[in-house]
């Protein structure tokens, strides 16, 4: 085989550095720093090797090479069931879940940000055989790794709901907030906390579909769990009482959401909702059918 020193390298390097771009620990603490950056990004090399040798091994027109790619496509899909077996394993620790529809979308995300890196790098690889300069493959990897990221960007709650202050109040032990029961709170004392020191919002979809996405069951711990992540919570295990609840008003369709927070900030809860992604197994739109279009009207 011919000297594709320079192709393979030019591949590798931009599919890495644009996996390790993509490599950043938020407020969710994951992937964990450094045990999780170092096996999300061996695997983003490998990833980017895979795509940068692609080219060269159809040039030399030895195509079983390129069965490879079909076999890092199979790992990559284990790589997404072994994320999602162990964050299934810790979330029972966590005081505020986060729930299977959102492991599983944290599952998908790694999953396609290994593929991103294959594509980029094959992307670099591929302009650098055909155009003999480097420079070209830079810019053109540099541009598909940036269309790829824009495209899969997701929505946030904020883009499809309104999210305004809710008033807290009390039915007997009936915890509501704005007229909806989230609970039976049995202690006077409990009850006394949630009217001073609680806090609630109310998320109000802008359509059909945003109510539909809302009103699904993992939809609604995402938001819980991402309020209680940020802002704290004042629970411990075996308080039922405390834990966050999102309930769903059944005549209008919006989200009711009440959180006994350590940091009692309505402005940066009602921001945590916002930022909160809309998860891919929730998306609903009934819109886009006849019946739904027609029943909206």
């Amino acid at each position: 085989m011919e000297n594709y020193g320079r192709i393979l390298v030019s591949g590798i390097a931009v599919g890495s550095i644009g996996r390790l771009l993509l490599l950043r620990v938020d407020y969710r603490q994951y992937p964990s720093f450094p045990r999780g950056y170092v096996t999300h990004l061996v695997l983003g090399i490998i990833a980017a090797a895979l795509g940068a040798i692609a080219v060269p091994a159809l040039a030399e027109k030895e195509y079983t090479a390129v069965t490879f790619l079909a076999l890092a496509a199979q790992q990559f899909r284990e790589i997404r069931s072994m994320e999602r077996d162990s964050l299934d394993r810790v979330d029972g620790t966590e005081l505020v879940p986060r729930g299977s529809d959102y492991i599983e979308d944290i599952a998908k995300t790694f999953e396609a940000r290994n593929y991103i890196a294959m594509v980029t790098a094959l992307t670099v690889s591929l302009t650098v055989y055909l155009s003999g300069n480097i420079i070209s493959g830079l810019l053109a990897g540099t541009m598909v790794f940036l269309s790829i990221l824009l495209s899969l960007k997701g929505e946030k709650i904020g883009d499809i709901a309104h999210v305004i202050k809710a008033e807290i109040s009390f039915d007997g032990p009936l915890l509501m907030v704005d007229g909806v029961v989230l609970m039976n709170i049995g202690l006077p004392k409990v009850r006394q906390k949630y009217l001073t020191r609680a806090l609630a919002v109310r998320i109000i979809p802008r359509d059909d579909n945003a109510r539909a996405t809302l009103g699904n069951i993992g939809q609604r711990q995402a938001l819980a769990h991402n309020a209680a992540i940020q802002l704290g919570i004042r629970k411990d295990v075996d308080e039922p009482e405390f834990t966050p609840i999102a309930r769903r008003n059944t005549e209008s369709g919006d989200i009711v959401l009440a959180i006994f927070a350590m940091e009692p900030d309505i402005e940066c809860l009602v921001e945590a909702i916002k930022q909160t992604p809309v998860l891919e197994s929730s998306k609903r739109k009934p819109l886009d059918s006849p019946a739904g279009r027609k029943a909206a009207d």
